[in-house]
């Protein structure tokens, strides 16, 4: 894993003080599909009265495809819920695929929602995986928690709790469940969290999500911030569950894949310094756990340096564009959770006038940028957002489309 920093300017002015933006660019080497680490999966599926249907139809089809892809090393549970959980596969590798397809088209819609006891009921089962390799639990759902365990705190202990054990994804259908908790409990159980609007959506999810954990090269990555005395971290533009530690604060990023590059941005407030030339102003501490033998834990420290110059020097060095590109990138991703935000309390004007200040930018920089086409495909998707923002049309979907797209353009892995 290779990892280097830029910033937005190099070149500072020894006169003043400053507030730079500094880009940590993570690339992860190609990785081999064949010779992947082992996965032990569970698949638990919300079989509550609302899923009836093309939901629980569509939750079926990801429990066949997930078979359909598994390796004889690797191993997968079923699990259904309603108010009561039934463990309709025991973790295990698939030796019956006609067994299996038995199980699965004798799922049937029930009640309630125990989301926590099929949870749980995963996490035990993924426990039992022996030996190395990838541990996840996909927690499907269409509606809130009314059975069991259902304070959002509690849940979230869950997550926390589990994650040494294994990594919790969740999936979404349509517009009766919690997104903002179930993204809570990924953030926190250490995985991924997705938005299915219809049914046709979920396909495209299902193989993301088997995409990524087949070319997982590390787990457990994260970046801990360390600023040198009197620099002050004003802010991280990405949406990475964010911890404080001693000297600093720590982004937990969790998994990464192969062949992609992960864009880290934060930004620095440096003080005047007395003295002209190099002067470090903080230190980045990648970790990360690799899933391919030799397995280990590894550690890369990158200091981030600015140059004091004359203010004359530093005017005519200009910008570094490419970092002020993604700057621009991560700032749109963060109108939508504000405009989303303003809606979700009525407030249209706002909202509106958030999302068209963002898609402005967006243009402006389009023209001269090397991510052009992306700023401008960016900036038509806020623009559509703000024919939403009125209250005969903002709904629970409206809402749940920017934090889909906002958490996605902030995170999302980038080849």
């Amino acid at each position: 894993m290779k990892a280097d920093v830029r910033l937005d300017h190099q070149l500072l002015a020894v006169e003043g003080e400053h507030d730079v933006h500094a880009m940590l660019e993570i690339t992860v080497p190609q990785g081999n599909v064949t010779a992947r680490a082992p996965l032990h999966l569970a698949l638990v599926i919300d079989r509550s009265g609302s899923m009836h249907g093309g939901r629980l139809d569509a939750a079926k089809d990801a429990a066949r495809y997930l078979a359909q892809r598994l390796q004889p090393t690797d191993q997968l549970a079923v699990i259904t819920y309603d108010d009561q959980v039934e463990l309709v596969r025991a973790l295990g590798p698939i030796a019956d695929s006609s067994l299996l397809e038995t199980q699965i088209n004798a799922i049937q819609t029930g009640g309630s929602t125990n989301l926590s006891g099929g949870w749980l009921k995963g996490i035990e089962e993924v426990g039992r995986a022996t030996g190395e390799g990838i541990r996840r639990v996909l927690l499907l759902t269409d509606g809130h928690a009314n059975v069991g365990i259902m304070e959002p705190a509690a849940l979230v202990g869950i997550a926390k709790g589990s994650k040494s054990q294994c990594s919790t994804t969740t999936i979404g259908f349509g517009e009766g469940f919690d997104e903002d908790l179930l993204a809570t409990i990924a953030d926190a159980a250490d995985g991924a969290t997705y938005y299915a609007e219809t049914v046709e959506d979920a396909p495209a999810i299902f193989t993301e999500e088997f995409d990524g954990l087949a070319s997982v090269m590390a787990q457990n990555l994260s970046v801990e911030i360390r600023p040198t005395d009197s620099v002050k971290v004003l802010g991280v533009l990405n949406d990475y569950p964010l911890v404080d530690v001693p000297g600093g604060m720590q982004l937990q990023i969790g998994d990464v894949f192969g062949g992609e590059t992960r864009r880290i941005i934060l930004q620095l407030h440096i003080p005047q310094v007395a003295a002209l030339g190099v002067a470090r102003v903080c230190d980045l501490v990648v970790r990360y756990v690799t899933t391919h033998a030799p397995i280990a834990q590894y550690e890369l420290i990158v200091p981030v340096t600015v140059n004091l110059v004359s203010a004359d020097e530093a005017t005519a060095a200009g910008a570094d564009h490419e970092v002020t590109e993604h700057v621009t990138l991560l700032t749109a991703a963060r109108a939508r959770r504000d405009a989303r935000d303003a809606a979700d309390r009525g407030d249209y004007g706002t909202a509106r006038s958030i999302i068209h200040c963002a898609a402005t930018s967006l243009r402006a920089a389009a023209p001269c940028a090397a991510i052009g086409d992306e700023l401008l495909a960016e900036a038509e998707a806020l623009e559509m957002h703000a024919a939403t923002m009125a209250a005969d049309v903002y709904d629970a979907t409206a809402s749940k489309r920017l934090h889909n797209e906002a958490r996605r353009s902030s995170r999302g892995r980038k080849p």
